[in-house]
């Protein structure tokens, strides 16, 4: 009976046990979908609410949702000489820094793909290393290294900050595009009399091309939207939409602004799915650079 009692006794508080872990589990697993959501509305609602907006009738703002819709300040913003003029340098640059920014990844891609890989890793962190630095600081110290050097040209000081900021991503997905890529395929292609040009042509640069054209779209992306490097680097004569966008919510707030940002947020999704339609985002940028 003893025995019997003692046995009942452990399996009770392992029946206990295992009920607190359950329900353990249970607050965890609520507190992390909570978290998610939270998160996801986070990072929707504002967007919701600058789409509405941006349809908004009204003249100010007002209670959401909008009583009535209407598309007036979309044609403000194709009417207004001061945005569009913004518009069309921010597409010419963003345009010119996608090309140069591939190039120059291209080229330094296929050079750290031939290094060893403890030299390569040195070098990566360093052409790597805009990216964990505040735009802030980037812009103000090429605005007074501009400044030194008697740089003038507005959009040639444009075109450098943001060839800089864009120059990582072009090189990280041309890098892990090369690593699946084996230098027996390149050797091949010499064995057959291929000259070490006309091999990186014909073999490297087909299988590298879908990194290339995700660099090109990324650094299209960040050069479009970019503001704190522009902001210290524009003018009165040059200047990028985003500044143009930030000038005027200090001067003459309006809803313009809204349908301005949607214009940019549809823009940057497009290309954001163009981009996984011909790479696969998760391939791009969960890929990493390791040379065997």
């Amino acid at each position: 009976m003893i025995t019997a009692g003692r046995t009942q006794s452990v399996a009770d508080r392992l029946i206990q046990r295992r009920k607190r872990q359950r329900l353990a589990d249970d607050i965890a697993s609520f507190s992390v979908t909570g978290m998610i959501v939270l998160s996801i509305l986070s990072l929707l609602l504002p967007l919701v609410l600058t789409l509405s907006m941006s349809f908004d009738a009204r003249d100010y703002l007002g209670g959401f949702p909008p009583m009535e819709l209407s598309l007036r300040w979309y044609e403000k913003f194709f009417s207004d000489p001061y945005l569009l003029k913004g518009l069309k340098t921010s597409v010419q640059l963003a345009t010119l820094t996608a090309l140069i920014a591939s190039g120059l990844g291209l080229s330094a891609a296929v050079a750290l793909d031939r290094l060893p890989r403890r030299s390569a890793e040195v070098v990566i962190s360093l052409f790597l290393s805009p990216l964990i630095v505040p735009g802030v600081v980037i812009g103000f110290a090429l605005l007074i290294f501009y400044a030194r050097v008697g740089a003038e040209n507005t959009f040639l000081r444009l075109l450098g900050g943001h060839v800089l900021i864009t120059f990582p991503y072009a090189i990280r997905t041309v890098l892990a595009a090369l690593g699946g890529i084996g230098p027996s395929v390149v050797e091949v292609a010499q064995s057959l009399g291929a000259s070490p040009t006309k091999a990186f042509w014909t073999v490297t640069f087909p299988l590298a091309k879908t990194g290339i054209a995700a660099g090109a779209i990324f650094a299209f992306v960040f050069s479009l939207d970019d503001v704190a490097v522009s902001i210290f680097l524009s003018g009165p004569d040059r200047y990028t939409l985003p500044v143009a966008l930030l000038s005027m919510l200090h001067a003459n707030f309006d809803l313009t602004i809204a349908a301005v940002a949607v214009l940019i947020m549809g823009t940057s999704i497009a290309l954001m799915l163009l981009l996984d339609w011909v790479a696969g985002l998760d391939r791009v940028i969960g890929a990493g650079y390791y040379k065997a």
